[in-house]
């Protein structure tokens, strides 16, 4: 059996409020965005969890939240405070307890990096997955019965996006339709 991991770094958080706490810290304009574009990105590539877990900061419930609308995933999230700039070996824990086929995980980094290279069999080579972006988000299967059975360098990347690539790409999509809609009334013949 194959086991998913839908593995993503929360979205852009703000940081205009310097009163409130680092837990607290809510998702920027441009956060919303990059996890709208996440939630559509994979529900249009058919990757729909049937389990969340979601650190309990603010940034992270946010993310999942607009994820999970964008996515129209009917899924409640597991909202754990030890995800909260968790190291990658908590991580790993927390999924070996996990009990869904597909799974999305939503954390921070620094953990979230050193997670997603070690849990690749075989580690992706270049600085934007090393980086880790906010909005990053591999998918990584595994050839397991359960998660209990996963462990380090025992996963295969099937997929890897950034919110900022996904946004691009609506938006040439967005004005290749408009130029062809425009084009199209061009071309039609007008009678005299």
């Amino acid at each position: 059996m194959t086991l998913r991991l839908i593995l993503t770094r929360h979205a852009k958080s703000s940081w205009d409020d310097p009163l409130i706490t680092d837990r607290e810290r809510p998702l920027n304009r441009r956060g919303r965005a990059s996890a709208a574009a996440l939630g559509r990105w994979l529900a249009g590539s058919g990757m729909r969890p049937d389990q969340a877990l979601v650190s309990a900061a603010e940034r992270t419930r946010e993310t999942w939240e607009i994820v999970k609308r964008e996515a129209g995933f009917n899924v409640k999230a597991d909202h754990s405070p030890a995800l909260y700039l968790s190291e990658p070996d908590t991580m790993l824990s927390i999924l070996k307890g996990a009990t869904g086929q597909v799974v999305m995980l939503i954390a921070h980094n620094p953990g979230i990096s050193f997670f997603a290279r070690s849990i690749l069999e075989t580690p992706r080579l270049d600085s934007l997955y090393d980086r880790y972006p906010t909005g990053a988000t591999a998918v990584i299967d595994f050839d397991a019965d359960s998660w209990d059975a996963i462990g380090w360098r025992s996963g295969t990347l099937a997929a890897f996006e950034v919110p900022r690539h996904l946004i691009e790409e609506e938006a040439k999509a967005a004005t290749e339709a408009a130029l062809t809609a425009s084009g199209a009334e061009t071309d039609t013949p007008v009678s005299v």
